[in-house]
């Protein structure tokens, strides 16, 4: 069984996978293949964010007793990655190839940031402050790809 901290961790390299799917596919005007690589990239990051604004999250504030610090960051990143989403739904449906690549860009740089923080500074937090955190039944989630 992973640890909850390795469990999302992984989630980002699946997303990151997901990701690079899609650029390439875009790049070579492969419609089909970039709205398919597109739709994985987006439910597995949407769902990755769910379950940690739906369960981590909230359990961190309740343990550490700080609501407005690093979660409340990583809440307003979020938005901001869903809605760069929905600008490369928007420019795929229009089979904007630039304006796909160039809305992808801003979401990489963003997500590589905000991932780095969450490995290196807020998963380490949770599992330090998070009693019973590993043994959570999200974290016996089978990555099957």
């Amino acid at each position: 069984m992973m640890q909850a901290a390795e469990t999302l961790i992984q989630q980002h390299r699946d997303c990151d996978a997901r990701f690079a799917d899609a650029e390439q596919a875009a790049r070579k005007q492969d419609w089909p293949a970039a709205a398919g690589a597109f739709a994985a990239l987006r439910q597995e990051m949407e769902g990755h964010f769910e379950l940690e604004e739906r369960r981590l999250f909230p359990a961190f504030e309740e343990a550490s007793g700080i609501r407005s610090g690093p979660t409340a960051v990583m809440r307003a990143e979020h938005e901001q990655m869903k809605a760069l989403l929905a600008d490369m739904a928007q420019a795929l449906a229009a089979r904007d190839g630039a304006g796909f690549l160039g809305v992808a860009d801003t979401l990489l740089i963003l997500a590589q940031q905000h991932n780095m923080k969450e490995e290196n500074i807020l998963y380490p937090m949770c599992e330090q402050m998070i009693a019973g955190l590993q043994s959570w039944p999200e974290w016996r989630v089978c990555h099957a790809h």
